[in-house]
């Protein structure tokens, strides 16, 4: 008798694009197991009036899916790895690594004009300090609000004259295969690094549930998995969560070695401490690169903001 896999899902469009996603990777690895999506609604979903970072507290997109997962009410999710604090709940563990999708932010604009090019005093929405912060920095004449809402909403916002233009992770646009008439620019990471995790999947599950894990271990990818590691490490040394402006991106080079670059900077953007070091092992580089940037003063900047 087939076993049936419970998989948690939040009720977005993209989260659900990315768990089914999951499943049909998983239903082609192996025919004897059959799939149901239970929607759970975290405390990320319900609050919607104000920006994450004032809404306090790590894993808002994820506590309530581990709970179910604990309970044993489901047996795996997929979450969007840039969501998943860099501690887990005893009993949990991050079972996959699914290969990375585009890691960059994305830029939409009403008019098709560039980042540098938008005039001074446009009005760029977005949900991230990480993005706000970075983006104030490389251009403090530009206004940057907050907005909320799943791609559909903001873009819809943006449609609407609210934004002359929005930034978005690059892998949901991409993932949701959205087709619209907004011109978008991938934003450079010297103008936008994107945040740690981003563009990666983290498939979670009991630690034993030993049958699951090896099916899901079958769809890990190593690359993703160990450059993802390297910025899950920097970030953890921050203790870092969405109230703070961090950003990380962690590449493989051709010979193996890893080469980290990570940012802390203040939610107005006239301080950006950036560091890039390249290693072997990434949970050491992770940490080297923290405490770089705790050298230069990151400690402080976050000690301020949380």
């Amino acid at each position: 008798m087939k076993r049936t896999i419970r998989v948690g899902s939040r009720k977005s469009k993209l989260a659900l694009v990315q768990s089914r996603h999951v499943i049909d990777v998983l239903s082609g690895r192996s025919p004897d197991f059959d799939y149901e999506i239970r929607h759970i609604v975290t405390k990320g979903d319900k609050i919607l009036h104000v920006t994450l970072s004032k809404v306090g507290g790590k894993g808002l997109f994820v506590k309530e899916i581990e709970r179910a997962l604990l309970a044993g009410k489901i047996d795996f999710a997929v979450h969007s790895m840039k969501d998943v604090p860099a501690e887990l709940p005893d009993g949990l563990e991050i079972a996959s690594v699914p290969e990375r999708e585009d890691p960059r932010d994305v830029l939409l604009s009403r008019t098709g004009v560039p980042f540098r090019e938008l005039a001074p005093g446009s009005v760029v929405g977005t949900s991230s300090l990480r993005r706000a912060a970075q983006l104030l920095h490389a251009r403090p004449d530009l206004s940057v609000r907050p907005v909320r809402g799943n791609v559909d909403t903001r873009v819809g916002k943006l449609r609407a004259g609210e934004f002359d233009a929005i930034v978005l992770a690059a892998a949901g646009i991409k993932r949701m295969g959205w087709q619209g008439t907004e011109p978008a620019e991938y934003l450079p990471h010297t103008v936008s690094l994107p945040a740690v995790g981003q563009g990666a999947l983290a498939v979670e599950c009991r630690s034993d549930d030993a049958e699951l894990k090896a099916l899901l271990k079958t769809i890990n990818d190593a690359k993703t998995a160990i450059t993802v590691s390297a910025e899950r490490a920097f970030l953890k040394r921050l203790n870092g969560s969405c109230k703070v402006p961090i950003a990380a991106l962690c590449e493989q080079n051709q010979n193996g070695t890893l080469s980290l670059t990570g940012v802390v900077a203040t939610p107005d953007g006239k301080t950006v401490l950036k560091t890039r070091l390249d290693g072997n092992d990434p949970e050491t580089l992770g940490n080297q690169a923290a405490e770089e940037l705790i050298a230069k003063g990151a400690d402080k900047i976050l000690s301020e903001l949380t």
